[in-house]
């Protein structure tokens, strides 16, 4: 049995900023509305708990689904 707690959430937004590459971590919060050290944990991936509006903010700015920012991946 797969244990839930072999798992977490991962964000993929470095990989679609980077892609894009017409826009900045700032210009991204600016954007969006927050803040921009919210921005720059999710861009490293280093945010703990994921606050729903601004998740929102982020894909609605970026015109993408949750399930393109955020995916859930298994621990080595």
């Amino acid at each position: 049995m797969t244990k839930p707690s072999n798992f977490y959430v991962a964000s993929n937004l470095k990989r679609i900023l980077d892609e894009k590459e017409d826009m900045s971590i700032r210009q991204l919060a600016e954007k969006a509305e927050l803040n921009f050290e919210t921005v720059r944990r999710l861009y490293n991936d280093e945010t703990r708990q994921y606050q729903r509006d601004s998740i929102a903010a982020v894909c609605v700015v970026l015109g993408i689904g949750i399930g393109d920012l955020l995916e859930i991946k298994e621990r080595n």
